[in-house]
């Protein structure tokens, strides 16, 4: 049976000495925060307000993930594309995913989990995006027949 791709109801789950499903009640990107506060014994609280950036979701190495502006990253999830950093405390900024997860994850099913990689093809930072079909040159206008001077 091959290894699923993780995203954060996977990652994110309760301590050992809670209910497994303990974090059911709590929405999928708010999770990191829940957990992140459990494994740092820091309280981390969610933000209120929302953020204008938005971000693109990628698979690195068998999870999706999204990276902050701070460099910080977390795992996220396509039933909740929204994301907030639990280091810099930008608000929750919209994410955006392939517009059928399920294919993408079956598609790096076949390659080893930490082979798996995949980027939105529209991401800035996609090393590798493809690069845009190169425009024909127009071509010149031809010269205009000089006149011929009169006298």
């Amino acid at each position: 049976m091959p290894i699923p791709v993780v995203r954060s109801e996977a990652y994110y789950l309760p301590p050992p000495r809670e209910p497994a499903d303990s974090y059911d009640c709590i929405p999928v990107a708010e999770r990191v925060f829940t957990w992140l506060s459990y494994r740092t014994g820091r309280r981390l609280i969610p933000p209120v307000g929302n953020a204008e950036q938005v971000y693109f979701a990628r698979v690195n190495q068998n999870r999706w993930i999204v990276d902050c502006a701070c460099g910080a990253a977390q795992v996220t999830s396509p039933t909740d594309p929204r994301s907030a950093c639990t280091q810099c405390g930008l608000g929750w900024c919209a994410l955006v995913f392939p517009a059928d997860p399920d294919a993408v994850e079956t598609e790096l099913l076949d390659l080893l989990p930490h082979l798996r990689n995949w980027w939105h093809p529209d991401d800035p930072a996609n090393p590798n995006r493809p690069e845009p079909e190169p425009q024909p040159e127009p071509e010149p206008a031809p010269d205009p027949e000089p006149e011929e001077p009169t006298s």
